[in-house]
């Protein structure tokens, strides 16, 4: 994702015009250079130059401007969106489930690029690695949702014209947010060193002998070594804290019979300075879609095992369900769920 480029002074540029066209891998962020500079290496060059004013312009003020505009033209779709599926008695059950795809994945990526502009406005420097690698997770994940989006359009919708007037506003969208993604890395993203590709021990999860290391209450330890048959191991200062834990089993012997009812019960939108809040789902067959909302966060769910606590589900894109739906668990955002 980091883009590549290189730089010779704009001041040598103008003195000496037979020098190569730069690219931007040498240019300061914060040094103004013209449009074609600036848009070299990213993915679409073309494109880049056509929405960025024709002056002299830098990194930072460049992709301040474009994730405006990513964030006025996701709300433009989302209302294009919202007017087809108004007409939804002329539609397909097929199309309208893409179309409803596509306002979910819209409206989040509205919430990515509001909190991404929070961050980009604020700072005009290098961010510590943590914050940068958030920011640009956030604008990677608006690109696959975007395509996500069209992927379903297009599986579902094949002789429908609400595919083609969306196509082309989905297409400028990515465009769009591929030269952001590209700003934000060159002026904002540190470069990693040479072989320094571990990552942040906060996440990192412990593990010791294949087990993972939980530090829990006496009651919560009590609750998972029964219904797990595991004993825990000794604490030490770095293992992964649980603050509330719930059990699902299909036989009505636990909190829940379903993991659904389970998620829902969980608390919103935590800080996680207590720990995760588990739910232990025990050994079978789990026939439903679990979704996990953006709200529900530092949620850790933990089965019996492999081929022992099993979510199945058949919805398939044939039956004219999408992709996106067929999936028998997903989460909506980063870091509201841990998977064990």
């Amino acid at each position: 994702m980091a883009s590549k480029l290189i730089s010779v002074l704009a001041i040598a540029i103008a003195v000496l015009p037979f020098f190569t066209h730069p690219s931007l891998a040498d240019v300061p962020p914060s040094s103004p250079v013209s449009p074609g500079t600036l848009c070299k290496d990213t993915p679409d060059p073309s494109y880049c130059k056509s929405v960025l004013p024709h002056q002299s312009t830098n990194v930072y003020d460049s992709a301040r401007l474009c994730v405006r505009k990513s964030l006025s033209q996701s709300r433009k779709f989302l209302k294009l969106v919202d007017k087809y599926l108004s007409r939804r008695s002329t539609l397909s059950i097929s199309a309208i489930r893409a179309l409803e795809d596509c306002r979910f994945l819209a409206n989040l990526n509205i919430e990515f690029l509001l909190n991404s502009f929070q961050t980009v406005n604020a700072n005009s420097k290098t961010l510590p690695t943590l914050q940068a690698d958030n920011v640009q997770t956030l604008l990677s994940a608006i690109l696959t949702n975007q395509q996500t989006c069209l992927d379903g359009l297009h599986d579902t919708s094949s002789t429908w014209s609400v595919r083609n007037g969306l196509s082309v506003p989905l297409s400028n969208d990515t465009k769009l947010n591929s030269v952001s993604l590209a700003f934000f890395t060159k002026g904002w993203v540190p470069k990693k060193k040479e072989g320094n590709t571990r990552q942040p021990k906060s996440k990192q999860f412990a593990f010791r002998h294949g087990r993972m290391l939980l530090k829990m209450s006496a009651r919560n330890r009590a609750i998972y070594e029964s219904v797990s048959g595991r004993k825990l191991l000794q604490t030490e200062n770095n293992d992964i804290e649980v603050s509330d834990i719930v059990t699902v089993s299909q036989d009505g012997q636990a909190n829940f019979t379903t993991i659904n009812d389970a998620i829902a019960a969980a608390p919103n939108n935590t800080n996680g300075s207590n720990g995760y809040f588990m739910i232990y789902v025990t050994a079978g067959n789990y026939e439903e879609y679990v979704s996990i909302a953006k709200n529900k966060r530092y949620l850790m769910m933990v089965g019996d095992g492999i081929n022992q606590t099993v979510i199945t589900g058949n919805r398939s894109v044939v039956d004219g369900w999408t992709t996106f739906n067929s999936a028998t668990f997903g989460k909506s955002l980063k870091p509201s769920a841990s998977l064990s």
